[in-house]
């Protein structure tokens, strides 16, 4: 009997987890006879899968291109499993969602008992952060994204698109004065991230033109829910998505600046998944979810 798939999920489930132990625990499998089944899969293949030393488990190359192949097929035959069974089982299995902090702080989690309610058989294993995640790495089913994308591997559904707005609360301007040119915003501290971007400069509109202004301050952080939080604190100014800050602007705890220089700052929202031949019912019925839920309630923003 072929057992090439078990090999695969054995092999993935190691780099996964980091370790023979980690991948054993999951497969109930010990860290043993994880070893083994590595072992005979590299002397099948004739490559070296992982890297090994005392401390760590490191995958090779080839390892990681074997990795990209394994979970592409294992999709391929869940996905011909469910579609055998037929459209009348209930969607069902784990689903690994990543967004950003914001995002899933404010729109998505919001909704998500309904999507859990509608689909009680589905698993939901929900990430939420700023940093940069690989995606197919880490077997995300779908991401949720702001802004442009730039990996052409996966395919996409654009849910909406956010305003983006320049903001400071009432106690930082009583206490600063409020900028009523881009060129004040010298004279305040603006708040940044410090991971890489494509452009950290924001943008207004000059002259009828859109010119990209770079600002200062001296505190950073990892993630919008942060920013907004310090901003909302009176340490600062920022710039942030209306998804994320409607509420506050319309109660009142932060203050729109600049509004005559916006210059049609917006991103799109974007749910990406991969870009396989079938998709699994578990992910088609949650991209369907989000753009029935979360693009009226973008449509909604001010």
């Amino acid at each position: 009997m072929d057992s090439r798939s078990g090999e695969m999920q054995v092999f993935t489930k190691v780099v996964e987890t980091g370790s023979f132990s980690g991948a054993g625990k999951l497969l109930n499998l010990t860290p043993s006879a994880v070893s083994k089944l590595i072992t005979r899969l590299e002397m099948r293949l004739g490559v070296l899968l992982f890297e090994r030393s005392t401390r760590q488990l490191v995958i090779s190359g080839e390892g990681a291109r074997f990795y990209d192949s394994c979970v592409r097929i294992l999709n391929d035959i869940e996905e011909a499993e469910h579609d055998a069974v037929g459209s009348s089982v209930a969607p069902s299995g784990l689903l690994r969602i990543n967004t950003s902090v914001p995002f899933g702080t404010h729109q998505l989690l919001p909704i998500i008992s309904d999507f859990n309610l509608l689909y009680p058989d589905i698993t939901l294993d929900l990430s939420l952060t700023d940093a940069l995640v690989d995606l197919k790495r880490e077997r995300i089913d779908v991401a949720i994204r702001m802004g442009p994308l730039d990996d052409a591997s996966f395919r996409a559904r654009i849910l909406g698109s956010s305003r983006r707005a320049v903001v400071a609360s009432p106690e930082y301007l009583a206490r600063h004065g409020e900028p009523t040119t881009p060129a004040e915003l010298e004279n305040h501290r603006c708040f940044n991230f410090n991971f890489r971007r494509s452009r950290d400069e924001w943008p207004f509109k000059l002259n009828q033109q859109t010119q990209y202004l770079a600002v200062r301050g001296d505190m950073l952080t990892n993630n919008g829910e942060t920013m907004r939080q310090m901003t909302i604190n009176g340490l600062g100014i920022s710039r942030l998505g209306m998804f994320h800050i409607a509420e506050d602007v319309k109660a009142g705890r932060l203050v729109e600046l600049l509004a005559d220089f916006n210059a049609g700052d917006t991103e799109d929202i974007t749910a990406i998944f991969n870009n396989q031949r079938y998709m699994p019912q578990r992910v088609r019925v949650f991209i369907d979810f989000l753009v029935e839920r979360i693009g009226p309630l973008l449509s909604s923003l001010p």
